[in-house]
């Protein structure tokens, strides 16, 4: 398919580009008005996701406001424990919830794994198909999964939280176990990433939200060996691994068969640029927090960051768009990228 914007693209190929691709972590979502009125017709977030008409309307509305450079498909990386075996809830204003969780050898066996989760997906590839077909070469859209750590956090601990004390003690009290459900969580995204590249999606990224949890020996055991088994099986499109809190790993990170690195708001670029041992496209990493400040602000940083990291840079937040964030800030942020020339 030819792009009407394949700035992103270009970028992630290492071509030197007029100026950075921005788009935004959690662009489709409450920022938008038209997101929450469509929400609003709607039992739970759950039948949103597991809807492929109105995910594909919802992921294209960032690019339709925003004029943003690309679009991400409109999911959870809950979708592949619930696909596994264990459901989720997503409880309103509190986050997700697992009524059962994962503590021993027998729940981690009972759980499905490989092309059998992946396939049980259907509706995230329909969403992805319907994206594509309304997009008509406007962006590229990019797909995306949880790290196999990540989403073991949630699995054992059952909900979010500040420490993933429960999920954590897995690792110190039965590591041959955390290893075991780490394997079969990869098996399965392995899978679901390839189903999602043959749907439609151009790029995508691997969110290892709870990365900066671990002590520097854990990451090394029980999240980058994931990772790279991740990165070595998808070889036909682009990966961004997006690690949060991990800047201790950045060395590791950077010599994974990936093409971007992801950043949180706590890495300085340089120190980033300073710890790949291989060419990678860095990615990020404004506090999302700026976008509260003043229009003139929110320009100049976002100008000093982008100077910052010179060439070889998308663009985004160092995480999510919060959805209490004004819209015209949005707005200004995008903008200034876009009015940005190297």
């Amino acid at each position: 398919m030819i792009f009407k914007n394949d700035l992103l693209l270009r970028t992630i190929a290492g071509e030197k580009v007029e100026r950075p691709p921005v788009w935004l972590m959690r662009q489709a979502g409450r920022i938008l008005p038209q997101y929450r009125a469509l929400r609003s017709q709607l039992r739970d977030f759950k039948e949103l996701v597991e809807t492929p008409d109105k995910a594909a309307e919802v992921t294209i509305q960032p690019i339709d406001e925003l004029d943003v450079d690309a679009a991400i498909i409109f999911s959870d990386i809950l979708v592949i424990p619930d696909a596994m075996g264990l459901p989720y809830e997503m409880v309103e204003k509190v986050g997700p919830s697992f009524p059962n969780t994962i503590n021993t050898a027998e729940d981690v066996r009972k759980l499905k794994t490989g092309q059998s989760v992946a396939d049980d997906l259907g509706y995230v590839y329909e969403a992805i198909e319907e994206t594509v077909k309304r997009l008509d070469g406007r962006v590229p859209l990019i797909g995306f999964c949880g790290a196999p750590w990540t989403l073991l956090a949630y699995m054992v601990e059952g909900k979010g939280s500040k420490t993933f004390s429960k999920a954590k003690g897995m690792l110190y009290a039965d590591p041959k176990l955390a290893h075991e459900l780490l394997q079969k969580i990869t098996d399965a995204l392995i899978a679901y990433l390839k189903l999602q590249i043959k749907s439609g999606v151009r790029v995508v990224q691997v969110f290892d939200s709870w990365a900066g949890l671990l002590p520097p020996v854990h990451y090394q055991s029980f999240s980058m060996p994931y990772l790279k088994q991740i990165c070595n099986a998808i070889d036909e499109v682009p990966i961004t691994v997006f690690a949060k809190g991990a800047w201790f790993a950045l060395k590791d990170i950077s010599q994974l068969d990936c093409k971007t690195v992801g950043l949180d708001w706590t890495t300085d670029p340089l120190f980033a640029r300073e710890q790949m041992t291989s060419p990678k496209i860095l990615q990020g990493n404004l506090d999302p927090c700026q976008l509260y400040g003043q229009p003139e602000d929110i320009r100049q940083k976002t100008e000093e960051m982008i100077r910052t990291f010179g060439h070889g840079h998308i663009v985004n937040l160092g995480h999510g768009v919060y959805p209490d964030t004004p819209l015209e800030n949005v707005r200004t942020f995008v903008n200034t990228v876009k009015n940005f020339t190297y």
